[in-house]
């Protein structure tokens, strides 16, 4: 379990300095006036697209593969968008982690679904709630946090001052967190009737995982751990939908909980979690974090890779 962590004073060391500067102007800019900031966010997203080819390039493959659909052009338009939304999540991330709860408020477009998670708590159950990785994913537990406070389940960053600043600034809306490898910590927290979150739609390997379809690939990595914390005997497993208006304003859905889930047959189960992750993702497809090799793994380990 990890709570409000303690300033060290090893984090003023040199090595530490230039983390220092980007912190500093992080949260400077982040007392601009929202749309200020949203300006400034689709600029670096701008030059994202135009220099870090790298990452523009994985954007491009994602989208064509899961829309085929799209004609080039319709394509190449998404992935310009993409980006501007890339650049805007990293001033979005200083809003969350910054902002006081006021400010947080005027943001809030429309919060449903919550009386599913209030027939889960009547029964003394917690909740494993899934959440795509949309790139307002900070905003997105901020806000719901006004209403709900959750356990986050999350990968503890490399760079310990880093880890300072984003474990502080989520517990704005947390109760505590929980590092990925806690396996134990988070089945106690279901069992403790806490609401969990968990993002289940990336590519984590071939370990633990099945072949199932992903907007219009058919064979998709995805990952079985899902159902390794829903087989708690205290939890209902529900989903999340977000996305962000024109206005700046966040609209948050939680749908019902998945019923006989999970069932006998892991590869149909994982199926139907894909399913509530398109059904998320398709509300602001140009708001997902494509930037993700999701598709590294291969049904099998010679075929080429996408990217």
């Amino acid at each position: 379990m990890v709570t409000k962590p303690p300033f060290k004073l090893s984090y003023l060391a040199p090595k530490y300095w230039l983390t220092w500067v980007g912190v500093f102007l992080l949260y400077t800019l982040s007392w601009l006036p929202q749309r200020v900031q949203f300006f400034l966010g689709k600029l670096l997203g701008k030059l994202v697209y135009r220099l870090m080819k790298k990452r523009r390039h994985i954007a491009e493959v994602n989208v064509k593969l899961c829309f085929p659909e799209l004609n080039a052009e319709q394509q190449t338009i998404m992935v310009k968008k993409n980006l501007e939304h890339t650049g805007i999540a990293t001033f979005e991330t200083g809003m969350a982690w910054w902002w006081p709860t006021w400010r947080i408020k005027r943001t809030l477009g429309s919060i449903t679904g919550l009386e599913h998670l209030e027939n889960a708590a009547s029964k003394g159950k917690g909740v494993l709630l899934l959440v795509p990785h949309m790139l307002h994913l900070e905003m997105t537990g901020r806000v719901l946090g006004l209403e709900k406070q959750g356990i986050g389940f999350y990968r503890p960053h490399n760079n310990p001052l880093m880890e300072f600043f984003m474990t502080r600034g989520r517990l704005r809306s947390n109760e505590f967190l929980i590092g990925k490898r806690d396996v134990k910590g988070l089945l106690k927290a279901l069992k403790d009737g806490k609401l969990c979150y968990y993002l289940p739609d990336q590519d984590y390997g071939r370990n633990r995982s099945e072949f199932v379809p992903f907007f219009a690939v058919k064979e998709t990595a995805t990952t079985t751990g899902t159902l390794l914390f829903a087989s708690s005997n205290n939890c209902e497993t529900l989903s999340l939908t977000s996305y962000r208006d024109a206005q700046g304003k966040y609209h948050l859905n939680v749908l019902p909980a998945l019923e006989d889930f999970p069932s006998e047959s892991p590869k149909d189960d994982v199926t139907r979690v894909n399913e509530r992750m398109e059904q998320a993702i398709t509300l602001a497809p140009e708001q997902y974090m494509w930037v993700h090799r999701r598709f590294k793994t291969r049904p099998n380990e010679t075929d080429p890779s996408y990217y």
